[in-house]
């Protein structure tokens, strides 16, 4: 498992902003972020499982 930055969702995300990845967290869009020293990240297999689940739905 590795962690992913806010960065690096956006990216994979197409670019979404801060305040998207947020929105689609409160909504349950995607996953709980893990907040560590300060500091936020969302685990990659989370992530991944998330959007293996989109795809699929498609």
């Amino acid at each position: 498992m590795r962690l992913l930055t806010f960065k690096e969702l956006g990216e994979i995300l197409g670019g979404r902003s801060r305040s998207s990845i947020y929105r689609d967290v409160e909504k349950g869009r995607l996953p709980k972020p893990v907040h560590l020293g300060g500091r936020v990240y969302w685990r990659s297999n989370e992530v991944e499982e998330f959007l293996g689940g989109l795809a699929s739905a498609n």
